[in-house]
């Protein structure tokens, strides 16, 4: 009996605990609710509905979109939540998940700042803020998060210091930690305590720190990846701290204020330093105004390094022979250097070697001819040294060369027509050399080349040949400053696709031939300081792609008007042509004489009036109603084509109605495959037609139709409907009041249609969010591989619209049930076409690369920096023969106040905030910082659009609040 009782009184403790705890543990699960409810409460947007599940009470919160529980005890352990657009600030009620191991909100667009609160989420081993908008400083309080094993930050706008507690509470566990591209100041906060053991990737690059690599770093020998490029950090090269990393595989130091030991000349002890970290893949030194010669002990580092960058540095001597050791590169970077001696032999052993850069050096001797063993060899840049000598005919074996620079050297003898051989040569620039002879025609037939070929500066003689109109691809010529002769062959005109034609400083003479003038890209030429003679070709004048035009110092002669393409032009364009006139501003005017002709002129049309009375108007009528019925049968025709019923049906002949017959005075642009002219239909709607060259562009008009169907979002060109037949094909969209970016950028009459800088931001916001929905959120990945200025349209708002899809490529249905695209388009090769316009393209298309993202990344970057600075790519390329990311790399970080107070002089700033505000000078440098982070050469380095989007999405917002940001007393990065 007794025995009974006791066992009943267990049984009802029992009951009463379990109750007890299951009461405890339903209060902890309405804890992690409340805490998850109260989170959502802080977002205000949420445009891909990612929270949607968050507001069912029918779903249990396990269920919930990025939630993860504990399968025991049903309490939330993960919250992932990444890259889903979410705007609003994080809110402090998440400390309330107290078994929360992984948190995860990079790639929103969280504002505000960290919330402390997140220092007690004592169970966290995963937190992830990266690219958002977050800003202030890095909480302190994060510092207690000692089971942290990854910490991701990057990409924010994070002020102030380096919590110390961050990088020594942390210690013991941490392995990842990324605070880069913020604005994060001080030094780095490690002392002899910090024994950060356990660390693997350390990523501090692009803020702005100071001071030297701490010591202790030499603790962390289990690191991997070191990035600390782009900073203000200074002392010597960290030889003692990374001889005691054995597993580095990337070590990142460019661009700071590093030197060599001994007062910065020796550099033996840093290499010698990682002769023990044999895992090295890629070594980035670039930069730093490092001196010193390279030392032999260069050759006993990694085997397995790829990539060595020692670009922009002081480093001086000759090139050791041990470099060849390095079996496994594939990328050597000496440039801008104060190299002397010869180019050793050695070097062409390295049979892996794919780019070469001695540039900007003083190396001299002969070029070696053995360089024709590099089989890999796809970029090879020998420019501005002391290069003698021939041009090697062993070049001619480089089956997979895409890029020749032997350009500002003092080359001499004939170009060898070997180098027609090099089938996918792209780029051959041997221009400012002593290069004699005729051009030969195997070079001249180059059909490979697609960005430009320059033999500009030499001493070549005899006619231009015939076989460059084989070019037609190239981008851009460049023959002046030679001793060609004889006729300009009309044949250029089959270069479809030049842009630039440069044919000043010779002795060409005969008539210019119309065929070049109506090339259908053309945007300069210069044919200055030639024997020309006759009248300039009317195709020049009505040519609508026509920028920049010289015809100076000719023979030309006849009738100038200022009509056309030279209504823009001054008299400074037909200089030393004394036998020109017209009504050119300083040119002058031609006399009108009344002689026999004219008499004769007014008696014949007096006769032929009455016979054309007579005869000729029955003819017209005639003509009137064939026309009247060949388009009623047109328009049979259409009616009978399948068309999708959403769009409505515009015919072929209400489109030449809208645009009187496709006239010049309507045509408003040229792309690569078609002329845009305006119209207007008969319901007043303003239309903007683009008419397909069916000929040669069939396969991009099918493409740009598969694109504009599947693609819908606020800053891309809407369709309003297609027109095809056999004979025509026209896409027609609304026109847009305020025309392209490059109106307003380089606008023909020469009055700059001036922006402010709150209308740059915001269109360059417009353009990132339009690409990034091609990118991320488009029911089939789009890669644009044209973006440019002409490209980008302004409505009546000043919204920018991303326009011209015909060499885009759909890379991947994003969805299983998206109807696959036509697989008879190649879509994901380059179909023999350039991806861009030249100074827009990622280098990687140069190396034979695909089209991908981080392609469209890059041309977004040079649209960036061609906004800022006011200079055009093509400007920078030909003027100083380097890309708009190097000219302004070389200004970065320290010498861009000359470029920013230009850039605020070319773009008032309103009057929300006066004009010499530290908030306009921080945006430009922003724009700067940003333009030069999308140009990197390695494409993986640079950020995705997404990324982009939400950096310049904060701009715009910084812009829109001025008094937030005034007060948040944001500092300029250097």
């Amino acid at each position: 009996m007794g025995y009974s009782k006791f066992s009943k009184y267990n049984f009802f403790f029992l009951i009463m605990v379990f109750s007890l705890a299951l009461g405890q543990k339903n209060d902890q699960i309405l804890n992690d609710s409340a805490s998850l409810l109260s989170f959502m409460a802080g977002i205000v947007s949420d445009p891909y509905h990612a929270l949607e599940s968050w507001n069912s009470s029918n779903i249990h919160l396990c269920n919930w979109t990025g939630v993860g529980c504990d399968q025991k005890t049903n309490r939330v352990v993960e919250l992932d939540l990444s890259h889903h657009s979410l705007r609003g600030t994080i809110s402090s009620a998440l400390s309330g998940l107290s078994f929360l191991q992984i948190l995860d909100l990079s790639g929103n667009l969280f504002e505000g700042k960290i919330p402390a609160e997140l220092g007690y989420l004592l169970k966290l081993n995963q937190l992830s803020l990266s690219s958002n908008l977050l800003d202030g400083k890095i909480p302190i309080e994060l510092g207690l998060l000692h089971k942290l094993k990854y910490l991701d930050l990057g990409s924010n706008n994070l002020s102030g210091e380096i919590p110390v507690p961050l990088f020594c509470n942390c210690s013991a566990s941490l392995q990842y930690m990324d605070l880069s591209n913020n604005s994060l100041s001080g030094e780095i906060p490690m002392n002899n305590q910090c024994e950060l053991k356990e660390l693997k990737f350390l990523l501090l690059w692009s803020n702005n720190l100071v001071g030297e690599v701490p010591k202790s770093l030499s603790n962390s020998s289990k690191l991997e990846w070191l990035d600390i490029e782009s900073n203000l950090l200074s002392g010597e090269l960290p030889s003692d701290i990374v001889s005691k990393m054995p597993k580095l595989q990337f070590l990142y130091l460019s661009y700071n204020n590093f030197i060599t030991h001994r007062n910065n000349t020796d550099l033996t002890p840093f290499f010698a330093s990682l002769v023990n970290s044999s895992n090295l893949q890629e070594l980035e030194l670039a930069g730093n105004n490092l001196g010193g010669v390279l030392p032999p002990i260069i050759g006993n580092i990694s085997k397995n390094l790829a990539q060595i960058h020692l670009d922009d540095n002081l480093i001086y001597g000759t090139i050791p022979i041990q470099i060849s050791n390095l079996g496994n590169l594939t990328l050597l970077n000496l440039s801008s250097n104060h190299l002397n001696g010869t180019i050793p032999l050695e070097l062409c052993q390295m049979g892996k070697l794919e780019r070469l850069y001695l540039s900007n050096n003083s190396l001299s001797g002969v070029i070696p001819s053995a360089f024709g063993n590099l089989s890999h060899l796809g970029l090879l840049d020998l420019s501005k040294n002391k290069l003698s000598g021939l041009i090697p005919d062993g070049f001619s074996n480089l089956s997979q060369l895409r890029r020749l620079l032997l350009h500002n050297n003092q080359l001499s003898g004939t170009i060898p027509s070997s180098l027609g051989q090099c089938i996918n040569l792209e780029i051959l620039d041997l221009s400012h050399n002593r290069i004699s002879g005729k051009i030969p025609s195997e070079v001249a037939g180059l059909s490979s080349l697609k960005i430009y070929l320059n033999l500009s500066n030499n001493h070549l003689h005899g006619p231009i040949p015939l076989e460059l109109s084989k070019m037609d691809m190239v981008l851009a010529i460049d023959l002046s400053s030679n001793n060609l002769s004889a006729t300009v062959p009309s044949q250029l005109g089959s270069c479809i696709a030049l842009e630039y034609l440069n044919l000043s400083r010779n002795a060409l003479e005969g008539a210019l031939p119309s065929s070049i003038g109506r090339l259908p890209y053309l945007k300069e030429l210069d044919v200055s300081f030639n024997v020309f003679n006759g009248e300039i070709p009317q195709s020049f004048q009505v040519s609508s792609t026509l920028q920049k035009l010289n015809f100076s110092y000719n023979h030309f002669s006849g009738n100038v008007t200022d009509s056309g393409t030279f209504s823009s032009l001054t008299v400074t364009s037909f200089l030393g042509n004394f036998q020109l006139c017209g009504s050119i501003q300083g040119m002058k005017s031609c006399h009108k004489k009344r002689s026999l002709h004219f008499i004769i002129t007014i008696l014949l049309s007096l006769l032929i009036t009455p016979i054309f009375c007579i005869v000729g108007y029955p003819l017209v009528l005639r003509s009137k109603f064939r026309s009247q019925w060949t388009g009623k049968v047109a328009e049979d025709t259409e009616q009978g084509e399948k068309k999708e019923q959403k769009y409505p049906r515009i015919s072929h002949m209400q489109l030449i109605e809208a645009t009187g017959g496709f006239s010049s005075s309507s045509l408003i642009g040229a792309g690569r495959y078609g002329r845009v002219y305006k119209g207007v239909l008969r319901n007043n709607m303003r239309i903007a037609v683009k008419v397909i060259d069916s000929k040669t562009a069939g396969e991009s008009f099918k493409r740009e139709c598969q694109i504009l169907k599947r693609t819908r979002h606020r800053n891309l060109i809407r369709i309003i409907t297609t027109c095809s037949r056999p004979d025509f094909k026209a896409l027609v969209f609304p026109l847009m009041s305020n025309g392209s970016l490059e109106n307003h950028l380089y606008p023909s009459d020469g009055l700059r249609h001036q922006l402010d800088l709150a209308q740059v931001v915001s269109i360059c916001s417009d353009v990132a969010e339009g690409v990034a929905y091609l990118h991320h959120y488009s029911p089939v990945k789009v890669v644009h591989c044209d973006l440019k200025p002409s490209n980008i349209l302004l409505d009546y708002n000043m919204t920018a619209l991303v326009t011209d899809f015909g060499i885009s490529r759909l890379v991947k249905a994003a969805e299983e049930n998206i109807n696959h695209i036509d697989e008879s388009v190649s879509y994901n090769s380059t179909d023999g076409l350039l991806c861009g316009s030249i100074g827009y393209i990622a280098p990687e298309y140069g190396m034979g690369k695909r089209a991908s993202t981080k392609g469209d990344v890059y041309s977004f970057g040079v649209l960036l920096l061609e906004i800022v600075t006011g200079k055009r790519p093509t400007d920078i390329l030909f003027q100083q023969g380097s890309s708009l990311h190097e000219w302004v790399k070389s200004q970065y970080p320290h010498k861009l106040e000359p470029m920013i107070d230009e850039t605020l002089q070319r773009y008032p700033q309103g009057d929300t905030v006066p004009s010499d505000s530290k908030m306009w000078r921080d945006i430009v440098f922003e724009l700067i910082e940003l333009g030069l982070m999308c140009t990197q050469y390695n494409p993986s380095t640079r950020p995705t659009m997404m990324d982009v989007a939400l950096e310049i999405g904060r701009l715009k917002q910084y812009i829109s609040s001025p008094c937030n940001f005034v007060a948040e007393d944001v500092t300029t990065k250097d």
